[in-house]
């Protein structure tokens, strides 16, 4: 009887088997009776379990070993939307494989939420409304405006501003901009068309060749020799080849990636590019400069893809580099898995950097997909960096990638700056005066820049005022209840924070545990740097730059902007300054507490430091002034500041490659965490020592498993961690160690344990 069915079921249907957001590593089978003929790579909306979900069509089929009676129907496929490419397809799947995920856990992620919303299907792809200011407007509106009317008025710059303004953009300035805009179409001011549709084709060929004149006639400027022999192998390269793209602090690295794109623009007229950078903030500067550089280039053809654009602006994007509109795609991480059919070039900006590796849910590396994407395609991929990563150099080294060698600044009068090290316990044995943590000869310096008109850059990698506040009766140190971290004291806005959880509370009038109300900040964060500048650099305008001032969308590119008109003489921040910024003014950099990464656990923190430094540094003497770093430290002696003093960065990567090596770590040796996340410490390192035997038992004889052990932040929002290392110095053994050990960790029952993850290619360790 079971076979009778399953027979009629075939005569009469095909199916369809469709990859889903489950962590199950398999695909379901459906039923198809819908038109038109469904392909792999379309969206449809089906029932799993008591609800319907989106789902991806992988394979096409006549047949299926499910029975007849266990199959369910397709209820609706998402036709209006262009499949989504075979490339795109294995390259997601190779993700899933190699991070140990099922597909549909890289898949689906990756596309905008709005495709995952089948009631959005046909809003979000039909023609976008569009409005055009008309001559009679450009006349009569101005003067029609109230004078206290903000609203209307940047809903009218935006009109003066754009040829054509979505109508999604126009009620983002205006609440009630449908009915205004309604109002000024009667009166002949605004017009209202209806744009091209995501599925529209448009000729860019005449409009490309216009933009590459337009940027070698007048915005191409001179490059170096060295420029001009890393364009040349860029754009001569045939097929796949990996560059690593390795020049100082202002070498115009962008310069380079800026005219083999140009040359790819002009020469290609279906061609896209992709520009990846590893954060939002460094996202308006190459967003400018590429506009500027290929301001001939359509409208739409220019796009960016980050977790800051809202929704619906993140969906058009991605539906432009889908379709092949967008021409320049640039963004962070997330971007490597957009869909673009057309793709031709890959640069990555800044390689080095530890954003590009996803921290949750599918903890990929955007560097590492790029390199294999580019290879899949056969086309050329850019990593950039002064400071390339210590995996990255390996490979340079070995010749799988070709090293491109950028050893001057672009700007012929600029040099790299110099750097002094401050010994604060020399200054301390002499007596000399300081201000909280800033040292005697790092003020004077500043004043002197002060006073020549100059700019001064302070960089120091802890937000908020002060890392602690103890009691110097008892000792007691304000800690976070949820979590096995101290608080941080946040003084302007009178609360301790806790930077893991986001816990709160009001600063104490007293200690809880003695009742002593001598109770004071211990160390120094961004905020209290900026408070002592006021007084020991008086007259100085000081801006800080950190995750709490630029916490409102946009409040970053304002604060940038102030810093490049000039209206800062002091800028204090975190990570967010140190790297790619071009500051023409900053001649001064100074570096607070970089001693606490010297002795670290993790065998990467001085990698990290030594490019941390590196990069901050290179923000001063950029425009031909000279430039000078001052480094506070303990430990003056140390070999990893005297390297950076010397920007001896292949001396530092060499000898620290020979640490690893003797030492048995990556590039060396590859590496896989499991970490697990239990309601009591006990039940975590219990399903840790589980997993390890039973990884045991699944063969893995070559791959060398350490004990598990608590994290270093054990405790997060009551939730307590732990992790478990695994070594092996064969990549493909270790992957099929992982992929033998799946089942066997999806089948551990531990009591008390909410969650568990593997990771590949750990950062943290």
């Amino acid at each position: 009887m079971h076979q009778r069915g399953l027979r009629r079921v075939r005569q009469l249907s095909v199916f369809v088997r469709v990859a889903l957001e489950h962590p199950l590593p398999t695909l379901f089978d459906y039923r198809y009776n819908l038109a038109p003929t469904p392909l792999p790579g379309m969206l449809v909306r089906i029932p799993f379990g008591r609800r319907d979900t989106i789902g991806l069509i992988c394979e096409v089929t006549d047949h299926t070993d499910v029975p007849a009676d266990k199959l369910r129907d397709v209820a609706a496929i998402c036709s209006t939307l262009a499949p989504l490419a075979d490339e795109w397809r294995v390259l997601t799947l190779f993700a899933a494989e190699y991070y140990q995920r099922s597909l549909g856990e890289v898949a689906l992620p990756a596309l905008p939420q709005v495709l995952r919303d089948a009631l959005r299907w046909a809003k979000l792809l039909a023609p976008e409304e569009r409005y055009r200011l008309m001559p009679e407007g450009r006349a009569s509106l101005p003067d029609a405006l109230p004078a206290r009317a903000t609203a209307l008025r940047r809903l009218a710059d935006a009109l003066v501003a754009n040829p054509t303004l979505p109508a999604t953009e126009a009620r983002a300035l205006h609440p009630k901009a449908r009915a205004t805009l309604d109002e000024w179409q009667m009166r002949g001011w605004v017009s209202l068309e209806t744009g091209d549709g995501p599925e529209q084709d448009i000729a860019f060929a005449p409009a490309v060749e216009k933009a590459a004149r337009h940027a070698s006639d007048v915005l191409l400027p001179q490059l170096t020799a060295e420029q001009s022999d890393a364009v040349g192998a860029i754009i001569g390269a045939n097929g796949f080849a990996a560059f690593l793209l390795h020049g100082v602090t202002g070498s115009g690295k962008t310069e380079v990636y800026l005219h083999a794109l140009a040359d790819l623009l002009g020469s290609r007229p279906d061609a896209q590019a992709l520009v990846l950078v590893p954060e939002i903030n460094l996202t308006p500067q190459f967003e400018a400069a590429f506009r500027m550089r290929f301001a001939a280039l359509p409208e739409g053809a220019i796009v960016t893809m980050h977790s800051g654009l809202a929704e619906g602006e993140r969906a058009r994007n991605w539906l432009a580099a889908h379709t092949g509109r967008a021409r320049l795609v640039l963004g962070t991480r997330l971007a490597i898995l957009a869909s673009l059919p057309k793709l031709a070039l890959i640069v990555v900006d800044e390689e080095h950097d530890p954003a590009y590796k996803q921290q949750e849910g599918l903890r990929y590396s955007a560097r590492d997909l790029a390199v294999y994407r580019a290879n899949k395609l056969k086309i050329p991929v850019v990593l950039g960096s002064a400071t390339p990563s210590l995996e990255s150099w390996w490979q340079a080294e070995q010749g799988r990638y070709t090293k491109l060698t950028l050893t001057r600044r672009a700007v012929t009068t600029a040099v790299l700056p110099s750097v002094r090290l401050i010994d604060l316990e020399e200054e301390r044995q002499r007596g000399r005066a300081s201000v909280e943590s800033l040292s005697g000869p790092l003020i004077a310096a500043m004043k002197t820049r002060l006073e020549r008109g100059e700019q001064s850059l302070v960089f120091l990698n802890r937000r908020g005022y002060a890392p602690i506040l103890s009691c110097y009766a008892c000792g007691w140190v304000a800690g976070c209840p949820r979590c096995s971290a101290y608080v941080v004291l946040h003084k302007s806005e009178r609360a301790l924070r806790c930077h893991h959880c986001g816990w709160e509370s009001r600063i104490p009038k007293s200690c809880p545990d003695c009742g002593n109300v001598d109770i004071a900040p211990m160390g120094c964060g961004t905020q209290r740097v900026e408070e002592t500048f006021a007084t020991a650099v008086p007259g100085a305008r000081v801006l800080r730059i950190d995750a709490d001032s630029t916490r409102r969308k946009g409040s970053a590119q304002a604060l940038f902007s102030d810093v490049h008109a000039g209206e800062v003489d002091i800028l204090v921040g975190t990570q967010m300054i140190a790297k790619g910024h071009d500051f023409q003014r900053v001649t001064l950099v100074g570096v607070l507490n970089a001693d606490t990464a010297l002795f670290s656990h993790d065998f990467r923190a001085s990698e990290r430091l030594f490019a941390q430094l590196m990069q901050v540094s290179g923000r001063a003497g950029r425009a031909g002034l000279p430039g000078e770093v001052m480094i506070q430290t303990r430990y003056a002696r140390h070999a990893l500041y005297h390297a950076l003093a010397r920007h001896d960065y292949v001396g530092f990567a060499n000898s620290t490659l020979a640490e690893r090596r003797d030492a048995h770590l990556p590039p060396f040796v590859y590496q896989a965490m499991l970490r697990a996340e239990g309601h009591t410490l006990e039940a975590a390192l219990d399903f840790l020592g589980a997993a390890a035997e039973s990884i045991a038992l699944a063969g893995a004889e070559r791959v060398t498993v350490y004990d598990a052990v608590p994290l270093t932040i054990m405790k997060v929002f009551n939730v307590h961690r732990a992790q478990l290392l695994l070594e092996c110095a064969s990549r493909a053994v270790l992957q099929n160690a992982l992929r033998a050990w799946q089942p066997a960790l999806r089948n551990l029952k531990v009591k008390g344990v909410i969650r568990w993850n593997v990771e590949v290619d750990p950062l943290d360790i």
